[in-house]
């Protein structure tokens, strides 16, 4: 007889910090509450809610711009609250693992509007504060109002964003991996020694798109590099996730393509 051998599921919810996310307009359900996306009492409650249910993790989408091209202009957009308003999603993690023991945090962050020290920054923090349960959605970005919102004309060449995309990677890296040993806190009260400074290491960093020189900022986290998730579809992207990400999005209406984005 042949003995099979089980196969865990990991559960996640997915959600965005707007009204309604991807279900467009049931937010005038009598019964919905994504109105209050807002108030952080909704995302508590949520969070305790998965986690009572058993899920691993909660995934946030997000978006930088807004949906303007459907009649040129934003009037359906804004009517029918088609992801507008939308907050940043990654003001709402500390509050949800104070709540929390074991659910777990997807964030989708586009860094293509993101300095990369500042970015690793804010997710080692994060991985501090959640006690590694972080995890970030890699994305270049799609929109064009986006672009505009900087300043720019319009977006990049498509395969330059996977290359400036991937020198953002690498340092992130160097900020996270690189720069504090493992064992550099001491924390020794008796000798006044907090941090071993012969186990911090400068970062020196001279790119094509990023120039970064000095020590990180936030001792080594939990995860130190935070869960990657990415989500490319295109021969570039697909070769980007393949490098970087444990979580790759995937989709077919056959198993056999299933299959063939898997091999």
């Amino acid at each position: 007889m042949t003995q099979t051998t089980a196969k865990k599921i990991l559960l996640n919810a997915f959600d965005m910090n707007c009204v309604g996310h991807i279900n467009h307009g049931l937010w005038t359900h009598p019964r919905d509450q994504s109105h209050r996306f807002n108030e952080l009492n909704y995302w508590t409650e949520l969070a305790q809610t998965l986690e009572q249910g058993l899920f691993d993790g909660l995934f946030l989408a997000d978006i930088t711009g807004v949906y303007d091209v459907y009649q040129n202009g934003i009037e359906l957009t804004l009517k029918e609250s088609i992801q507008l308003p939308s907050h940043d999603p990654s003001t709402l993690i500390s509050a949800m693992a104070l709540v929390t023991q074991n659910l777990s945090f997807g964030v989708t962050v586009n860094l293509s509007y993101e300095q990369p020290y500042q970015f690793a920054r804010r997710f080692a923090s994060l991985d501090h504060l959640t006690q590694g349960r972080l995890g970030w959605n890699i994305v270049t970005g799609y929109l064009d109002s986006a672009e505009r919102l900087i300043g720019q004309k319009g977006l990049k060449d498509h395969d330059a964003r996977y290359d400036q995309a991937e020198e953002f990677l690498q340092l992130c890296y160097q900020y996270w991996e690189g720069s504090w040993e493992n064992d550099a806190l001491k924390k020794d009260k008796q000798q006044r020694v907090f941090t071993d400074p012969n186990k911090v290491h400068l970062i020196n960093h001279q790119g094509q798109y990023y120039q970064s020189q000095g020590v990180f900022q936030v001792a080594p986290s939990v995860q130190r590099t935070p869960t990657l998730f990415q989500a490319g579809a295109s021969p570039k992207g697909l070769q980007f996730a393949t490098r970087h990400a444990e979580c790759i999005f995937i989709g077919g209406d056959q198993p056999e393509k299933i299959r063939q984005q898997v091999n």
